[in-house]
């Protein structure tokens, strides 16, 4: 029931993500133009949660995610975004919330205050995902129209997401010199808020004269994370005021250290439509 959910949202979403992932067309310099993209993206989760200590246990715990398998794990998902273009001029605007639950994962190691011992003890671990990605930015058409356009631009991304783990193992775990114990199950819930400055390129390559084209999105930033990126790479076709397009996007995370995030990538299909004003 869940698979045909999704597969019915997919077909009404039609196409993908032309806003503003990609250089829209060319306009009249002394013209507004708009655009508003509803989108289904269905990324892979995979990475590591470095979790501080759990109430009643001594160590931090490393757990490792994924790769989730979103026609059974996603329970809820959210997104659209928007362009705001005069001339050479842009601005746009994205916005992604995910629910991910119950996803099988698993206790990679346990951190006793700088003694790391690793954990191949797992019996059952499952761990939620919620969060939200807010992209916001502006910039300037450096070649605009054909054959290539490419836009230059900056701009910051908020990243919010909650993670619980529910963790169970074969038995308690015991540090360096048995001072120490890590408990056989429990559970623990954390939350991180991340703000980065990111610079990037977008834009598409037309081919030849038809209204086929392939869209481009690169980006990349630091703030509250040592690392973020995100690529886009797809295939679109425009016509007039409506287009659409399918695509691959990778977006990724770390914060390194004992932060929460760690090596978090998302990664999937694009499918939506475009409409333009």
């Amino acid at each position: 029931m869940k698979r045909a959910r999704l597969i019915t949202l997919a077909t009404l979403a039609a196409l993908a993500l032309c806003g503003p992932l990609s250089a829209a067309a060319q306009t009249p310099d002394n013209q507004w133009t708009f655009a508003i993209t509803p989108y289904l993206w269905l990324p892979n989760v995979e990475g590591t949660l470095n979790y501080s200590n759990p109430p009643g246990a001594a160590g931090r715990l490393e757990v490792e995610v994924g790769p989730v398998d979103y026609l059974e794990a996603l329970r809820f998902a959210m997104m659209i975004s928007g362009e705001a273009r005069k001339g050479r001029w842009s601005m746009f605007t994205d916005f992604i919330y995910l629910d991910f639950s119950n996803e099988e994962s698993a206790v990679k190691s346990i951190d006793f205050g700088g003694d790391r011992v690793s954990s191949s003890a797992n019996v059952s671990t499952d761990s939620s995902l919620k969060g939200g990605v807010w992209t916001l930015g502006a910039g300037y058409a450096v070649l605009p129209g054909r054959p290539v356009d490419l836009d230059v631009f900056g701009g910051l991304r908020y990243f919010s997401l909650k993670a619980s783990t529910d963790w169970q193992l074969t038995a308690a775990v015991t540090g360096p010199g048995g001072g120490q114990s890590f408990p056989r199950d429990g559970s623990i819930s954390e939350r991180e808020d991340l703000w980065d400055g990111i610079v990037g390129v977008r834009g598409r390559v037309w081919l030849g004269r038809s209204n086929w084209s392939i869209p481009y999105y690169l980006d990349v930033g630091t703030g509250s994370s040592s690392l973020t990126w995100q690529g886009m790479l797809g295939v679109a076709y425009s016509y007039k005021w409506i287009g659409g397009m399918l695509a691959y996007r990778h977006l990724y995370y770390d914060q390194k250290g004992d932060k929460l995030v760690q090596d978090v990538r998302f990664s999937g299909p694009a499918l939506g439509v475009t409409f333009r004003f």
